[in-house]
């Protein structure tokens, strides 16, 4: 097999052109009019923000309605959506304006924000580059795991998701190509529910998943000892 490359990447954002939102019916006809590009960025790049500190809300809008309107209903609805279930941002699109939808019908006011309190709708640009660093054996992935940025995190376990033809991780996906010993390492990976994560809590998942099943398989091994 290739060596793991260890890659990293950092957003670019800008506007995107599209007016601010300052209550919640303009903010679910923002999202009905906006490009792919700009929900993909509020829904699945909100981890690598700087500012992100809402994890039990991992989108920009669950966050927002929460913090800026105070609907802790509509932010609890928005927050469990796992973006990368589904198949495009078009059914992603269609779902999130659903939930909005319902929430509008039970409200007999809108929720406003207070002024300089809008939702500005952004979209950014992945620039991804090689750190030149480079696993070789799966048994040093934990370590080089445990070294990565936060980027690196998001690039190779959830910025991968959405990546074909695969649409895995790229830890599982390597783990794969060594056999039938390393698929528990895989199936720990692909069972581990990143929705309520930081980065860097993530990172912390990932070791800890990583090194359980090498304790479990040390132990199966010493079983079947004579």
């Amino acid at each position: 097999m290739n060596p793991f490359e260890i890659k990293d990447c950092a957003l670019l954002t800008r506007m995107s052109g599209l007016p601010a939102a300052f209550n919640l019916r303009e903010l679910r006809d923002r999202i009905a009019s906006c490009s792919a590009d700009v929900l993909y960025h509020h829904f699945c790049e909100t981890p690598l923000a700087p500012s992100f500190d809402y994890p039990d809300y991992r989108n920009d809008f669950a966050v927002w309605i929460k913090h800026k309107l105070d609907d802790d209903i509509l932010a609890e609805r928005l927050g469990i959506i796992d973006p990368y279930s589904f198949p495009s941002m078009e059914k992603l699109r269609v779902a999130t304006l659903e939930i909005i939808d319902d929430r509008l019908s039970e409200l007999t006011v809108i929720p406003w924000a207070r002024p300089g309190h809008e939702f500005y709708f952004t979209e950014a640009s992945t620039v991804v580059f090689d750190t030149g660093e480079r696993v070789l054996h799966p048994k040093d992935l934990g370590a080089a795991i445990g070294a990565m940025t936060t980027g690196s995190i998001y690039y190779h376990f959830l910025e991968a998701r959405r990546r074909p033809p695969r649409c895995v991780d790229d830890f599982s996906s390597w783990l794969s190509g060594f056999g039938k010993a390393w698929a528990p390492h895989v199936r720990a990976l692909k069972q581990i529910d990143f929705t309520f994560y930081t980065l860097a809590e993530l990172r912390t998942e990932l070791l800890k998943v990583l090194k359980d099943v090498k304790g479990s398989n040390e132990r199966a091994g010493k079983r079947a000892k004579p």
